[in-house]
């Protein structure tokens, strides 16, 4: 995919939608923003951990800081696909992604079978240094989902993507699987992110509230890992079987507070 940046800093939050919530707010997004031009995308990605999983442990105890590693690639890869190693960290409640690209087969051969990558820059010395820091870090748990993106109309700083056939697995990790794995969603679930720079505006916060959409605290890698190693399945941490968030406000609320 052409026209990807190679560093962002942002606030991305998220949100669980039912069916009914989901077709209302498209309709109500229109004017706002649109499905941008790729249309609806399976996003492949490997999240790489440690051999005890400190990094997805750590992030689960949600501090103030955290980070993740892994590759994706946008639809079924093959050796030539285009692939990307990015580096998240979240800080305070904003998040940093910086990337680079390369063939997927080269990608697997630095990450998996340690071979140097050519033209080194910033962004890949500070993957060199992720992979070095955390010892034993390897191929831990695939995720993958097809994805809605849309971009704002008038404000170019926003970004709203949905998610659905989230799904996870520990073997056959090769991103040439495609979309398979255990569901992480229950049927007729989308999982919202709004991507901003700054505070979302009136408008859109009222048409959430309007609509009863509220924030959640919510990791694909989370999830799975929760399922995998505890059985803790996202029907139980719905139903409140699993404490996993806390009650929030209305967005309106938080509109105000970031104004």
């Amino acid at each position: 995919m052409a026209g990807f940046k190679d560093v962002f800093q942002r606030i991305e939050v998220k949100y669980l939608l039912d069916d009914i919530q989901y077709n209302e707010l498209m309709k109500r997004l229109e004017g706002m923003a649109a499905i941008d031009s790729y249309g609806e995308t399976s996003i492949l990605n490997i999240y790489f951990d440690t051999p005890d999983f400190k990094l997805i442990e750590r992030s689960l105890e949600k501090p103030k800081y955290k980070e993740k590693l892994r590759l994706r690639t946008y639809g079924v890869a093959s050796d030539d696909t285009n692939a990307f190693i990015e580096i998240k960290k979240k800080y305070a409640g904003v998040v940093y992604k910086r990337r680079i690209s390369m063939p997927y087969a080269k990608a697997i051969d630095y990450l998996v079978n340690g071979k140097e990558i050519e033209n080194k820059t910033q962004i890949s010395n500070e993957i060199d240094y992720f992979l070095k820091y955390y010892k034993g870090i390897r191929p831990a748990m695939a995720i993958s989902y097809d994805r809605i993106a849309m971009a704002g109309i008038s404000d170019p700083d926003l970004r709203i993507t949905f998610d659905r056939n989230i799904r996870w697995r520990t073997e056959n990790l090769s991103l040439s699987q495609g979309n398979v794995g255990k569901d992480i969603l229950l049927p007729g679930q989308h999982l919202m992110e709004l991507k901003i720079a700054g505070a979302m505006s009136m408008e859109l916060a009222r048409i959430l509230d309007e609509l009863n959409i509220r924030k959640i605290s919510f990791s694909k890698y989370g999830r799975g890992y929760l399922e995998y190693m505890y059985g803790q399945t996202n029907e139980m941490i719905m139903n409140g079987i699993v404490p996993d968030q806390k009650k929030e406000e209305s967005n309106v609320a938080v509109f105000r507070k970031a104004v």
